[in-house]
């Protein structure tokens, strides 16, 4: 059976990184084949069965969740909707972002998906509209706008059109504002999971209520009910730096935790019969009652928590485990694991693309292999339990460095010293009392709740103090397969039982995958990635030793913008951490906001732009020049030359930020680029006029976003580029790149490639600027559904 499932769950692996979906008739052949492979012998055979059975099983329920789609014709129009709120509504400065399952489209002939992700802004029409307290369950007809499941395509970042794969999501949009047509019909729609969200949302309501404007209330709502929106990205980034960011939220061991609680509780009460003198116990033995209760309250918990990996992982354990008990078949842990690993992948086929997912069930892995059948306390009890306990987590912690390099690209160094102060504090006072909290009256439920964020504060202050040394964090490029492998392997050697010989050289294993370095281009060649950053610019330039960035993103809300979410990780998976100069080419916030992020994040040399001096980047900045057109440089055997502005502009304010943007051209031997920043028709016309020979390039960032107001004739003809790069939103506002503009690059038989429909390009000058566009070379099934 272990077999059987480990090869299921690589079938459905295998069926995540398809181009396309398999036809039909190709699922049905391997159906066929797995249903014969079964009735032979031999653990290939049986590996092979349950692997096209998983392949098949992954790609059925991949047709299903991708057959509901919004026409593209439907994107962008109004639409009435009626249906209910169906999941827990996150509430930000703007407004107010929920699920809607759509029930049915009154007056319309418009095919929606029967689930969509709607934001309600206050804001939108240009005045400001108060946003109704939406709750879960309520049934509202709404005007939206809809348009299909789209996401920014980079490597190294979070695949969004995945995610609402993987949530039933099949389409995204906003509500109009439109005055009584956006109406309540009913106060509350039974339903399971109406009721399940209904009630997250109350326990959500008391502890906020609680503890208003308190800064770690959103780390108790976590631990309640496993809503994660509400904590700031400052604090992830010291909970992920001291890697405790698995506790913040509802894990194995605070479920398993509640679930042996209440089981022992359980059982107490039901030997003592309740104190009836009933004698219960010889109707039903009391570790059956534990049990089942165990298993019932475990099941509560994770529905309150949203139902995520870690928690199904296991509830589904506690649930074999229960099952056992029950009928009196003791079983293997390792068969536990499997079919906790079974059940997951079976309900949620996608799960096995996230990372929670590999850290999840390969902690618990490591923790079997290394513990089953070796722990033998013979130490007094608490002393035992606390040397169990340590040594516990200094398996877990050896088993996840490989895969937490293969995954995030860094570890913890601090993390073994957090986590021993992190662990007990969070499971055994802070959630006990954040949980206990939420459900009792007040005022108790005020003094237990705010204990709690005392705890969770104090917690915090420590962890801020280890987050910050410099060497709290270890990072490295992410590691190639065969490296990730051979430091695995190591891995398997140092946690080997005690006698196997040399345990330690294990360690050698992990030098090639710490110490590796990030990759650059040859001398005298320079690669070129654009990001998808939205409607926005952001561009990394690398030589064969130096790197420069030329914007830095829109920036999307305050907390989360172009660096954060695309260029941060994208560099920490590379493995670097410096960078030699950014450009920001003018003030507008899709080029700037993500500065102050990335000021923040990695150390660079300098900053060129043409922002004014009291700007809060110029301040922000370690050095900082102001662009203007003759300055150069060579680094490496690579040529930059500043093209615009002239230093007389900074003299006139009346100029637009768009006019004074940073121009900038990059040659290598024979081939060049150019960055045009958000200049304009009269820049151009100026650049034509004074630098004309110095314009001509290879591939040009179309200026402004291929806007209506640049990409004059005159100036394509002296660039005259084969190859034109738009960076822009999906379905933007402003429609860029105009249709008439696209159509005067085509004219010129100039190629085209637009981020929001190729995703990331990476050009070489070694193969003379060669598009590579991320969409096609990472090319996934759900793309352009």
């Amino acid at each position: 059976m272990r077999v059987a499932i480990l090869g299921f769950a690589c079938g459905a692996a295998v069926l995540q990184v398809q181009a396309q979906l398999p036809s039909p008739s190709t699922i049905a052949a391997f159906a066929v084949v797995a249903f014969l492979l079964c009735f032979l012998r031999g653990v290939p055979r049986v590996a092979m069965a349950g692997a096209l059975a998983g392949f098949c099983w992954a790609a059925l329920l991949a047709q299903l969740a991708l057959a509901p789609e919004l026409a593209r014709a439907d994107e962008g129009r109004d639409i009435t909707v009626v249906g209910t709120i169906d999941s827990l509504p996150y509430r930000f400065e703007q407004g107010v972002r929920f699920n809607f399952k759509v029930e049915r489209v009154p007056g319309e002939a418009v095919a929606v998906p029967p689930r969509v992700s709607l934001s309600w802004y206050a804001g939108y029409g240009g005045a400001l509209r108060a946003v109704p307290d939406v709750q879960p369950g309520e049934r509202w007809q709404l005007v939206v706008r809809l348009q299909r499941p789209h996401g920014n395509a980079n490597p190294h970042g979070f695949d969004y059109e995945a995610w609402l794969l993987e949530q039933g999501v099949r389409a995204t949009g906003y509500v109009r504002a439109e005055g009584d047509r956006n109406r309540r019909i009913d106060s509350f729609v039974f339903g399971f999971s109406n009721v399940v969200e209904h009630c997250r949302a109350t326990l959500r309501e008391r502890i906020l209520r609680a503890l208003p404007g308190k800064q770690y209330a959103g780390v108790i709502v976590a631990l309640v009910v496993g809503d994660q929106r509400s904590i700031g990205q400052a604090d992830w980034n010291v909970f992920n730096r001291t890697g405790v960011g698995h506790l913040i939220s509802i894990s194995g061991l605070h479920i398993t935790m509640v679930a042996g609680l209440f089981g022992a509780l359980a059982s107490v009460l039901w030997r003592r019969s309740f104190f009836t003198g009933a004698q219960l116990s010889l109707w039903m033995p009391a570790p059956k009652v534990a049990a089942l209760t165990g298993a019932v309250v475990a099941l509560a918990y994770v529905l309150l928590a949203g139902f995520g990996v870690p928690a199904q992982r296991t509830l589904y354990m506690l649930a074999v485990v229960a099952a056992a008990l029950w009928f009196g078949r003791l079983t293997q842990v390792s068969h536990v694991l499997c079919v906790a690993l079974g059940v997951v992948v079976l309900i949620d086929p996608w799960a096995i693309a996230s990372p929670g997912f590999w850290l999840s069930f390969g902690a618990v892995a490591a923790m079997l292999f290394a513990t089953t059948g070796r722990t033998v306390v013979t130490e007094p009890r608490w002393r035992g339990m606390l040397l169990v306990g340590a040594h516990t987590q200094y398996v877990v912690t050896l088993a996840l460095v490989p895969l937490t390099m293969l995954l995030f690209s860094q570890v913890s160094l601090v993390s073994p010293l957090a986590n021993a102060l992190a662990i007990p504090v969070v499971s055994f006072i802070v959630t006990p009392l954040a949980l206990a909290g939420s459900m009792l009256p007040a005022p108790l439920s005020t003094l237990l709740l705010n204990v709690a964020h005392y705890a969770v504060q104090a917690l915090a202050e420590v962890l801020g103090w280890c987050a910050g040394s410099r060497f709290a964090v270890w990072s490295a490029p992410t590691p190639e397969p065969w490296l990730f492998a051979f430091a695995a392997i190591g891995t398997v050697w140092m946690l080997a039982p005690r006698g196997w010989p040399h345990r330690w050289t294990g360690l050698a294993a992990w030098l090639p995958l710490l110490t590796a370095q990030p990759s650059h281009p040859p001398p005298g060649e320079v690669a070129v990635t654009a990001f998808d950053v939205g409607q926005g610019m952001a561009l990394l330039i690398e030589t064969s030793g130096h790197r420069l960035l030329y914007d830095t993103g829109p920036a999307y809300t305050p907390e989360s913008n172009g660096a954060n979410r695309v260029i941060l990780p994208y560099l920490r998976a590379r493995g670097i951490g410096y960078l030699d100069g950014v450009i920001v080419s003018h003030s507008d916030i899709d080029h700037a906001g993500g500065a102050l992020t990335l000021l923040d994040a990695v150390g660079m040399g300098w900053v060129a732009s043409s922002l004014w001096y009291d700007h809060p980047i110029v301040k922000a900045a370690p050095h900082h020049v102001r662009c203007a057109g003759g300055q150069q440089w060579t680094w490496d055997g690579v040529r930059f030359e500043m093209l615009h502005p002239t230093m007389a502009s900074y003299d006139d304010p009346g100029l637009k930020p768009n006019a004074r943007g940073c121009v900038l051209r990059i040659s290598a031997g024979e081939h060049a680029i150019l960055l045009a920043g958000d200049i304009e028709a009269a820049q151009e016309a100026q650049l034509v006029a004074g630098s004309a020979p110095l314009l001509r390039a290879d591939v040009l960032l179309a200026p402004h976003h291929g806007s209506g107001t640049s990409s004059t004739p005159p100036f394509l003809a002296a660039v005259c580029p084969r190859l034109v790069l738009f960076q822009v939103g999906y379905r933007n506002r402003y429609r860029h790149p105009k249709k008439e503009v696209v159509e005067r690059y085509e004219k010129l038989g100039i190629e085209r490639l637009r981020t929001d429909e190729s995703g990331a390009i990476m050009l070489d000058s070694a193969n003379a600027f060669a598009p590579v566009a991320y969409r096609r070379a990472h090319a996934r099934y759900w793309y352009g559904n």
